[in-house]
């Protein structure tokens, strides 16, 4: 079964959870940049938590689907609808053969996920079907969705096959639109937080000693903005320069999502899901794992201010937020064989 794309949207990518291994040889990763919505995406459709599905950035796509489908969107808010029916995240909903999905633009955040049952089908590359538009890698030779593409779904299971026609049975006709007898949905307060007022926690990095006394307090106490040229590989981020007390000389080492460097410039750049292996700037902050989502969710122009958390605190947050989306997910899981 086949989905066509009629609008891309402004980045429309394939994503599972990246490709893991292999950043001795200088592959990155990829994969999403809300891992979190993007796993619940997965589960409210019965899939894998790898199984691909698609991140959608800012302005959506509009797809038109050439059979009977269960989809979820989870994430960002977006405007999305089926006709004149408007689109719920964070829930399961059918849609039906040679219906048009139009996602629509975002209204809170900045990116979501779709997921279909089954997940999307595409080529393995390097153990993955992460598109990394940055290093060309990836199914569709890394690059966005184009107008005219046409998007393969898994071969569903026989239980998620009778899953899918017993959504399909819950639906009625109603004023000429699609209308659920019964539907539920999650609550994405606990998964979500669009609030630019909520503080970005940042871990100490290695060099943050070496800034000046200035730059150490506008860190964590001035505001930055999203600059314009901000991707999938990083958030250049505007605001005061910062500086260090005296040059240093450093040589590449190992980076991570959420490493935040220092350019010459004096401009920070927050690393994300398409960041380099290694990189030779300093590196003053790490942002804690668990607000790797928020950061994601922000867009050009956002804001984003930083508050010091200790990497034990960090570390433990974020295990306790592993143990309730897996929870969570378990939960949805239960109610899916019901």
């Amino acid at each position: 079964m086949s989905i066509r794309v009629l609008k891309p949207g402004m980045l429309t990518t394939l994503q599972d959870r990246g490709r893991s291994g292999l950043a001795a040889f200088g592959i990155g990763r990829a994969g999403p940049m809300d891992d979190v919505a993007f796993r619940l995406a997965n589960a409210l459709v019965g899939n894998s938590d790898d199984a691909a599905a698609l991140e959608i950035s800012v302005i959506g796509p509009r797809l038109h689907f050439g059979a009977d489908a269960i989809i979820a969107l989870a994430g960002a808010e977006f405007d999305a609808h089926i006709g004149t029916q408007a689109v719920t995240g964070w829930r399961r909903q059918h849609i039906a053969a040679g219906d048009v999905l139009d996602c629509g633009r975002v209204r809170q955040g900045a990116r979501a996920y779709l997921a279909v049952a089954g997940g999307f089908e595409a080529e393995i590359v390097l153990g993955s079907r992460s598109s990394d538009v940055n290093a060309g890698l990836g199914p569709l030779h890394g690059r966005p969705l184009r107008d005219g593409d046409a998007l393969m779904i898994e071969r569903m299971r026989a239980s998620e096959r009778g899953a899918a026609g017993a959504a399909a049975g819950a639906w009625q006709r109603v004023g000429g639109t699609q209308a659920p007898e019964r539907a539920w949905a999650l609550d994405p307060r606990p998964w979500f937080d669009p609030d630019l007022d909520h503080a970005i926690h940042l871990i100490r990095g290695q060099h943050f000693d070496a800034l000046d006394g200035r730059s150490r307090e506008a860190l964590f106490g001035a505001e930055f903005k999203v600059a314009p040229d901000s991707n999938r590989v990083g958030f250049r981020l505007d605001g005061p320069r910062l500086a260090l007390d005296a040059p240093l000389e450093l040589i590449s080492e190992a980076v991570a999502f959420g490493t935040l460097q220092l350019p010459p410039g004096g401009r920070p750049i927050a690393l994300l899901a398409e960041h380099p292996t290694t990189g030779g700037y300093p590196r003053i902050g790490q942002v804690a794992a668990i607000d790797l989502p928020r950061l994601a969710q922000r867009k050009p122009g956002d804001s984003v201010r930083f508050r010091e958390i200790d990497l034990d605190k960090a570390q433990s947050r974020y295990l306790r937020r592993e143990r309730e989306l897996a929870q969570m997910i378990e939960a949805i899981t239960k109610r899916l064989d019901a």
